[in-house]
């Protein structure tokens, strides 16, 4: 009895190191994308009221959650039964974030002289929006991410396959919101800091209130910043992921630095789909007019 109970516990730890060995090389290959889900999302999480800020991101955590449920199983049903489809949906994932990308970059060169002198805060159909607008973007790197930590753990067992691509879903909602939750708290931090220093008598007073201060200058520099590199992670991400799966674009492209070419195939190729868009959008309008 002991001795079974003892082999058991030896498979389990040889299981949890090969997992622990196999996620850290999982990490690796999907820390460009963690990072850019991170960029993305907290630019989209951003920008609401302050008493509405942490309600949001739980929202958009939830919904993220949600897409991990929805994506595993689909992604194992797929990679067991599908194999081929896995890459036409890369494709169209990566057509997607060059399209939002795109469109981003664009708006912001037509209308960057069309200054808001007033601050507004976000009424409820625009917060819905911008929570549905993150959930389906996070749905869409979250297909990336499943899809290329699978390809890294195929040929090893099913549960090493299921607890190494579960780990890093989970990774890539807990570890994502839970930094955006830090940053977009940074002001109240700041506060506390001042406030702090104001009743502190010690010597550290005057660095307590030069972090608090730093905190909240900080705050929407670090937003703007978000934004940018956000937009910035939708191009490398859905431009990278076509050069790499797309043969007659990676040929095209190949003697260009691969961020450089990520980024232009990203751009190109949203604009091309904005374009497109945008005339569908308007022949559509043309058309209910004659009627």
């Amino acid at each position: 009895m002991a001795t079974g109970i003892l082999a058991v516990l030896d498979d389990v730890a040889m299981l949890l190191n090969d997992v622990a060995v196999i996620s850290k090389v999982a990490a690796k290959k999907t820390a460009g994308l963690l990072g850019d889900d991170l960029a993305v999302n907290a630019e989209k999480a951003t920008g609401f009221h302050a008493s509405r800020e942490l309600p949001v991101i739980w929202a958009i955590t939830k919904g993220s959650m949600l897409n991990k449920l929805i994506i595993l199983p689909c992604a194992f049903l797929l990679n067991a039964y599908l194999p081929w489809m896995l890459t036409p949906i890369l494709i169209v994932g990566g057509s997607y974030l060059s399209y939002e990308g795109a469109e981003h970059v664009i708006h912001w060169l037509l209308h960057r002289k069309q200054e808001h002198t007033e601050e507004k805060i976000q009424s409820a159909p625009s917060e819905t929006s911008k929570i549905k607008s993150a959930i389906r973007t996070d749905f869409i790197l979250s297909i990336e991410i499943v899809v290329i930590t699978l390809g890294t753990v195929i040929g090893e067992s099913i549960a090493i396959q299921l607890i190494v691509v579960s780990f890093i879903a989970l990774l890539a909602t807990v570890g994502v919101y839970g930094v955006v939750a830090l940053l977009v708290r940074m002001d109240d931090m700041g506060l506390y800091l001042l406030e702090r220093s104001v009743k502190s008598r010690n010597v550290g007073k005057g660095i307590l209130r030069f972090m608090g201060r730093g905190l909240i200058i900080l705050l929407p520099k670090i937003i703007r910043l978000l934004s940018v590199v956000g937009t910035i992670a939708m191009l490398l991400v859905g431009g990278g992921i076509l050069i790499h799966y797309i043969e007659p674009i990676h040929h095209l492209v190949a003697s260009v630095p691969s961020l450089i070419a990520d980024l232009l195939v990203g751009f190109a190729l949203g604009s091309l789909i904005l374009s497109v868009m945008n005339l569908f959008k308007k022949s559509m309008t043309y058309a209910q007019k004659l009627r």
